[in-house]
This record gives structure tokens, sequence and C-alpha cells, in this order.
């Protein structure tokens, strides 16, 4: 009955934004508060499979030699480069190189451990981190047992235009791991070294990305949205040389290598490198790989399969950006070579965190002209949907490239549905009424204009409680009872666990890493402890200010694709 009057509302929520903005944000004492909250609250009781029952009568493996992945799976299936090294070339009729690691300089140091990653996704006990067998294999010193090291072959069209031969210039793929819950997640080294597809590069990656990279893969995780994880980071004294910001500076930074996990890692330049190269056999062998391992509802038999796969693609591209917008996420590289098949989040490079509500906002200071600024992610989405359109152009038929395009012009729709769902559930709206569209559009404006804070707005509006509602000055507008009646309703409809209170913000990644680069690991800790719950209120972050404006130093924070 309340919501006939939306306009009034609107009103309201715009004049409770100015005053929100002018707040320290939440100091509600209704805001439940916990601190040190464990990493992984939730153990595993899985039984112990006989593969692993001499090895532990825990739910861990608790000795690295026991530890194996496989690459058998990827050999049999597909051609590999018949040339062998590390040096650079351009390569065809194949999907992978074998590629050797460089292992990082001793001394290594590990500096981050993702427990829930290592003993939720690995099934090690996270005791064999502190080993020095883990820090070798983790830094591509020392291969597990099965594995055959590969670099991966695609290509990619960069903010806009045809690349040419990309693929993994400072990764290798270790293999594939199936934990005791039927999963099967391919492991690879990023920094470790050259491979055929470094072009000018040294293939290694350096401290202040790495930090990034691991700490945004996981606080993704915790989020709820689909992306790679990352289970360590470990680092060296090796001097890595870098011109961060393309200007002429170049200074020496560390190296560091990351080891990340994904159900799979390719992506749109892995069929457009094929359909350039006019291999379409192989172009063929690798869609039905990837619709068998990883889209099994669809049937191998199935005339219309790619068209079917592609749909699918459509989707839940749709729902992944819809779903980075929701928390105001800037991927900040959206090239084809960046875009999983998967349709998850991958390749962290300058991405950012939205501070202040702007539709504008670039986290990439490489992107000059915006392109992929927050609010052209949508549009970059679809552009890249329709060059996966044209790689699988040799293997459909005419009719199923009209029915392709038919579906690639429901995705704004279906784009604009699902982000219509999430706001809806951030405001805490109940049922569906065709005026939910402006109330929300009215907010986002309103936001925009007062220059209010994207994550802590949705915050505050789920933390605060009916009385503090009535407290507050609404001098600019004169709503009745009735309608402020409805408001706290409509607040107290708002979950806590749908809008986030800490994300990972440039300033806190970048204050991190100052201290990282002192050998200072402690927020890196704090950080990841944190954001692997970022739903609930942590007293050391709000200490630490994690909710807070950012501190006047971040307004010139810049970052750029250099890592």
């Amino acid at each position: 009955m309340w919501r006939t009057q939306k306009t009034l509302l609107a009103a309201l929520m715009a004049a409770s934004f100015t005053i929100l903005t002018a707040l320290d944000f939440c100091q509600s004492t209704e805001c439940q508060s916990y601190d040190n909250v464990p990493l992984n609250a939730e153990m595993s009781t899985q039984t112990v499979t006989s593969r692993w029952k001499n090895v532990s009568v825990s739910n861990t493996v608790q000795d690295m030699d026991y530890f194996r992945v496989s690459c058998k799976k990827l050999l049999e299936v597909f051609p590999v480069d018949v040339v062998d090294g590390n040096f650079v070339r351009t390569v065809k009729n194949c999907i992978f190189s074998k590629s050797i690691p460089t292992p990082l300089k001793a001394p290594l140091r590990l500096v981050a451990v993702s427990k829930d990653v290592i003993e939720g996704v690995l099934d090690l006990d996270l005791s064999v981190t502190q080993s020095d067998h883990f820090l070798h294999f983790a830094s591509g010193g020392k291969l597990p047992p099965g594995s055959v090291p590969l670099a991966h072959r695609y290509g990619g069209h960069q903010f806009g235009y045809w690349a040419g031969q990309l693929g993994d210039g400072r990764a290798h793929l270790l293999g594939q791991y199936t934990n005791r819950k039927g999963e099967t997640w391919e492991l690879q080294l990023k920094g470790s070294g050259k491979t055929p597809y470094s072009r000018s590069g040294d293939g290694r990656a350096v401290l202040r990305s790495s930090v990034r990279e691991f700490l945004c893969s996981e606080a993704m995780h915790f989020l709820g949205i689909p992306t790679s994880r990352a289970a360590s980071l470990i680092i060296s004294e090796e001097q890595v040389w870098r011109d961060q910001f393309y200007n002429g500076s170049v200074k020496k930074e560390r190296g560091a290598v990351v080891l990340r996990l994904a159900k799979s890692w390719f992506r749109i330049g892995s069929l457009e490198i094929l359909t350039q190269s006019e291999e379409i056999n192989l172009l063929r062998k690798l869609l039905n790989f990837i619709i068998k391992e990883h889209f099994s509802f669809i049937s191998s038999d199935d005339p219309d399969r790619y068209l079917v796969f592609f749909s699918t693609v459509v989707n839940k591209t749709a729902e992944l950006i819809a779903l980075w917008m929701s928390v105001g996420f800037a991927h900040g590289v959206c090239n084809t070579d960046n875009f999983s098949l998967l349709s998850i989040t991958i390749d962290y490079g300058p991405f950012g965190f939205m501070e202040s509500y702007n539709p504008s906002f670039i986290p990439n200071t490489s992107d000059d002209e915006g392109r992929y600024s927050i609010g052209a992610q949508a549009s970059v989405g679809l552009f890249n949907l329709e060059k996966l359109l044209q790689a699988l152009g040799p293997v459909l038929t005419k009719k199923q490239q009209h029915q392709a395009k038919m579906e690639l012009e429901a995705y704004n729709i279906i784009y604009q549905m699902r982000v219509h769902q999430l706001f809806r559930a951030k405001l805490g709206l109940l049922g569906e009424e065709d005026d939910d569209a402006y109330c929300i559009a009215f907010l986002l404006k309103m936001m925009e204009e007062t220059q209010s804070d994207f994550t802590m707005t949705f915050r505050q509006l789920s933390e605060v409680s009916p009385k503090q509602l009535h407290n507050r000055d609404f001098s600019q507008v004169e709503p009745n009872l009735h309608c402020l009646t409805c408001y706290s309703l409509l607040i107290m409809a708002i979950y806590q666990d749908v809008n986030p209170r800490y994300v990972l913000r440039n300033w806190m990644a970048e204050s991190a890493i100052r201290k990282a680069e002192n050998n200072d690991f402690s927020e890196v800790e704090l950080l990841h402890r944190i954001l692997s719950f970022p739903f609930v209120t942590q007293e050391t972050a709000e200490e630490a200010g994690y909710a807070a404006r950012p501190p006047q130093w971040a307004q010139e924070l810049k970052v750029s694709c250099s890592s």
C-alpha cells in the first residue's frame, strides 16, 4: 500500500542522503561487532577417501609429497607446440606450449596464504605452507608430481583492436587438481618467468600487483562474485625493473609469485586466436572440450551445442558484470583476453572499487579515453561477446549465426534485469513494482550529485534503526508520518549480508603495499582477514578506518597496467 507514495519516499531518501554524506558513516549502536573472526569458520567434515587413507587421519594432507596434479587430460586432447624452450616466438596449431617456470631466487618468503583455499580447495593442512617444499612449489622451483607445466596460447582485442598472439607471458599452468568434493581446479603460477608468449616482458610479477591480485581475488570470492582464487603469495629479493606509469621512470621492484586457481583459464581470446589463424579443426576440438568439461548440461550430440554454449556465455557474462556493478567494482582492463569463457573474474590488474558514486570512474590510469570506466563495463561486455560470436562463426551455420545474433540482442535486457534485481535487493524492496526502477535511479542520481560513498551508503541504509531515523533532521522536506514509518519498514527489510561494509579500496591496498615494501606484511594479513568477512562489522577494521572516507593522501593514487 505504501509503495504508492514512492515519489515522496524517494525525496525522503534523497534528504537522508545529504545528511548521511556529512556523517563519519554508521555510528549505530545497533550494529553487531565482531573482532578476530577466524579465517575458516566451518571446517570440512568429509570422509577421507581411499586415495588419501594412508596419508592422514585428518581431513587434510600434511605432506606435500602426497600432493599430485595431472596434465593428462589436457595433453591427451590437445596438440602441443612442437618447439621447445621459453624463447619468444609465433606459435601455431596448438593450445599450449610446454614451458618450465623460472623459480624466484632465494631467499624466499611466504607473505600471504589463504587458509580457505589451502584447506577447503586443495585439501592441504595449513601447516604444509610453512615447509620449504611448499615455498619452492608455490614459487616455481619444485614441480608437484604429475605436472607438465604449460603456457596457454591465446589472442585478444585490447582496447578495441586486435592485438594478435598474446598468451601466458608470465604464467605457468602446473596441472589440474581434483579435490575431495569432486571439483577440478587448474593451478597456475603467475610471475614464474618467461614463456614463448612473453613478448618483450621478463615473465615476472612485482610485489605491488601481486598483493593486489591476492587480496582482491579472495575478497571477490567472499563477496559472492565468481572469481579465480589465490592460494599463496611468495616474494624474494630478486630485482625486477618496471616503468610503472610508462613515463620513463624505471625503478627496481621486488619479484613475487602468486599461486592462483580457476576451474578453467580459457577465455574469449582462446577461441579468437584459432579463428584468426584459420585453425578451425582445433577450434572445434577446444569448444568440444570446454563444453564437455564445463557445460555438461549441453549434449555432445546436440547439433546446436555451440549455439547453446554461446547463449549461456551471453547470459553469464551479463550476470557477472551486473554483480561487479552491485559492489562498485571496475575491472580496469576488459579486453577479450581477460574475459573468461566460464564468466568468472580473472586477471586482476588495475582494478578499483568505486569510492564516491561516479559512473565515469576509471580505475586504470593507462585508460586515457575511459574505455573501461565502470559505467562502460556493460557495453564493453557486449563488444567482447560480439568478438566471441565472430570467433564462433566458422563452426555455426547461417541459421545458427542468425539465432546467435538474436541471443546477443537480448544481452542488454538480461543485464538490466539482473542489475535491477540486485539493486532491489540492496534496497530491500519486496515484491515487484513498476516504479522500483525509478526509485533506484533516483537514489543513484542523488548519490552522484552528493558524491556519496557507494559502499557505505547502501550499508548505512541497512544499519540505521527506526529510532535513529526519527531523530534525523529532515527539515529539507516535509514527509508525513506515514511515509516516515514506511521508510523505517523499508530499512528494516534490508539485509546486511547484501550490502558489504568492507571492500578492497585502493587506498587500503596501497597502504598494505607500502608496508610490505618495507618487509611489514601485517596489513596484508589484516586485510585478508577482514575481507574474508566483508558483511560483518569488525572492531579492528573500524579502528583501521576501512569503513571511513579515504585519507587525504589517497586522492593522488594511480594504478596502471604495469605489473
